[in-house]
């Protein structure tokens, strides 16, 4: 019974630390070290839940488990400029606590083979993330200039050459400054041309996006 015990932590270190040490590769916030400690706590919860809620109500700690672990996805997602980041680390969190659970509850076969696809998630997807992305980006384009009765017309016309797909989602003039914000989509190649196009425009006070 010890060494099953012994065993079940070992695994647990391992499914995780495999899953932390790609992380750990890619700097995120969650790494090698916090995934085998959610692991082994999630294995332990687990084993201790069991052992405690027999025969009547063998989930009372296992069941908590995933509300107590959203808490700590919760810290590792923070707003960027334009974006959220943070997500798939979170994510990654949740799953590897279910890894570690699988394993407390004996499930050696399915706490691995969900190691293995989380691991193929987090490594080969995103190749294909990219390749997608590049198809159909989308921006935010900020661009500020010397009010004329053309102006937005004239960017808007620059956006329709690079085939962008656009809308105005914000708008201020004050005097002779013109503000105007679209949301931009189309091909990564598409936005290319556009911003080389923008940069080499002496009107523009500034751009952002």
């Amino acid at each position: 019974m010890d060494f099953e015990i012994f065993l079940r932590f070992l695994l647990a270190a391992l499914w995780g630390g495999m899953v932390g040490i790609e992380r750990e590769y890619r700097s995120k916030s969650a790494g090698f070290r916090t995934m085998i400690m959610i692991s082994i706590g999630s294995c332990l919860f687990t084993m201790l839940s069991v052992r405690i809620g027999m025969p009547g109500n063998p989930d009372r700690i296992a069941s908590n488990i995933v509300t107590g672990i959203g808490f700590l996805g919760a810290g590792v997602i923070f707003h960027g400029q334009n974006k959220i980041n943070g997500i798939t680390t979170a994510a990654t969190i949740w799953a590897v606590a279910a890894v570690g659970m699988g394993i407390g509850n004996g499930h050696y076969f399915a706490a691995g083979c969900a190691s293995i696809l989380i691991l193929l998630v987090l490594t080969i997807l995103p190749y294909i993330e990219r390749m997608i992305d590049r198809l159909n980006k989308s921006r935010n384009y900020s661009i500020s200039c010397t009010y004329t009765e053309s102006a937005q017309h004239h960017y808007e016309t620059l956006l329709k050459k690079s085939r962008l797909r656009f809308r105005v989602i914000g708008y201020s003039r004050e005097g002779n400054d013109l503000s105007v914000t679209w949301e931009v989509d189309g091909h990564l190649r598409n936005h290319d041309a556009f911003i080389h196009a923008i940069c080499d425009d002496k009107s523009i006070k500034r751009f952002d996006y």
